[in-house]
């Protein structure tokens, strides 16, 4: 595993047309995000406090936007954390596998959109922190 750190994660500025009518934001595998969408979900009703997330991948890499409202992003190597505030739908944070995320305040109505390079795999998953840190090792 290449030693990931928050620094290997970014924000993207995804593709804005701006009409009368209304905006539009084209997402497409390989040309806007680095890596091809195998899974697509959103979050969203998320109540006052409460947080999301709370673990980190092997193997996955994640596009999250905030498609409605705003929301806060920690991301956590092991070694140093940052925050980003998203509250942009076009634009997005990468998050590269190796890194622990949480995402708390949540506005009202917001809506989290994430971009999934792999499909759902429970192995994939480190969720405790301790056990985060022994990999990150």
């Amino acid at each position: 595993m290449k030693k990931s750190t928050v620094y290997d994660c970014t924000i993207i500025e995804l593709d804005k047309h701006h009409q009368e009518r209304g905006n539009i934001t084209v997402v497409e595998n390989g040309v806007t995000v680095p890596f091809d969408v195998k899974r697509t979900y959103y979050l969203y009703d998320v109540p006052g406090g409460e947080s999301r997330g709370g673990h980190a991948h092997k193997e996955l890499r994640q596009l999250i936007v905030a498609a409605s409202g705003s929301f806060s992003v920690t991301i956590d190597d092991g070694s140093i954390k940052r925050t980003f505030l998203l509250n942009r739908p076009y634009q997005g944070l990468l998050v590269v596998p190796g890194i622990w995320r949480t995402l708390d305040d949540f506005s009202s109505g917001s809506v989290c959109l994430v971009l999934a390079s792999h499909v759902y795999d429970e192995a994939d998953y480190i969720r405790n922190y301790d056990d985060f840190l022994k990999y990150k090792r």
